[in-house]
């Protein structure tokens, strides 16, 4: 099996761990060397099973969440800005959740944007799905590779917190978009289906370029659903792996779709669905998974 092997220089209940590299396991020796290590401290390492090469290792870090007052575009609820930290890595899924991908999960495609012919290819993203749907989606999936033994059984699939999926859309970055402030909005069509681009639908999965961290759709397509309430603001100051509100009549929504102005499609862009239990032609999913701990 494909693991990622990782590091900590911990081994405490809060003990962050790093990417280092992927490695086959198997009864064959194998080696992989750490060049991360300047000092000669007591270093821990890991190997966490990889659910597939669908999915991207996103590492804890700290970044600061929201738009700048003056920055291009930015809505009155894009502030302010936070500085937050995410103390545990998790995998994302490297592409939207595609109508192929819940229908072999929940039996059934939902979606507008479906194929004629259920037997042709089913790459877009599914849409048509309620934030409880979502959720119901990614236990019945956690469920179906724990049985498996594609994950381990203390590993869970879920949605990503708002913090979480913008701190991988930056993947690192500062500017508007992860390639760049693009005031003009030029570039942007390299990167995502969105408004006049789009011919009014969605696009199989993966056909723009990717962001810096290798996740692809990011901006444009679907927007994708987060496991927050709705806060009409950020909490400003700083937080430590924020949740959102306990409790709310909406979700919040990021990465804009493909019925969006571009504005919509901002790394730091927050908007909210129309309710827990609506339904959109230009909403869907990404999944995280929790690695769980050893």
């Amino acid at each position: 099996m494909t693991c990622q092997i990782q590091w900590s220089d911990s081994l405490s209940n809060s003990s962050r761990w790093f990417h280092l590299g992927h490695r086959v396991l198997s009864a064959q020796p194998s080696s992989l060397s750490d060049f991360t290590s300047s000092s000669p401290e007591t270093r821990y390492y890991r190997a966490v099973l990889t659910p597939s090469t669908n999915f991207v290792w996103i590492q804890p870090g700290t970044f600061t969440m929201g738009c700048s007052a003056t920055e291009v575009d930015r809505s009155a609820w894009d502030g302010p800005q936070t500085v937050v930290t995410l103390t545990k890595g998790s995998w994302m899924g490297k592409y939207e959740a595609t109508q192929g991908e819940y229908a072999a999960v929940m039996g059934n495609n939902p979606s507008y944007f479906q194929p004629p012919d259920f037997a042709e290819d089913l790459s877009r993203p599914v849409e048509l799905v309620t934030w409880d749907q979502a959720r119901d989606f990614c236990a019945a999936l956690t469920e179906q590779e724990q049985a498996a033994g594609r994950i381990p059984t203390n590993s869970a699939y879920r949605l990503s917190t708002e913090a979480e999926w913008e701190y991988a859309c930056r993947a690192g970055t500062k500017t508007r978009f992860s390639y760049g402030d693009d005031p003009g909005y030029t570039l942007l069509s390299n990167y995502a289906w969105y408004g006049v681009h789009t011919s009014g639908e969605s696009h199989p999965v993966g056909q723009k370029l990717p962001n810096p961290w290798g996740l692809y759709d990011m901006y444009g397509n679907v927007w994708e659903q987060c496991q927050d309430y709705w806060s009409d603001v950020l909490p400003g100051g700083s937080a430590v792996d924020p949740q959102g509100p306990d409790t709310g009549a909406v979700n919040v929504i990021c990465g804009g779709g493909f019925r969006s102005y571009p504005e919509f499609c901002r790394s730091g862009c927050r908007f909210f669905g129309y309710g827990l239990d609506s339904l959109a032609t230009d909403i869907g999913i990404r999944v995280m998974l929790d690695p769980g701990q050893p």
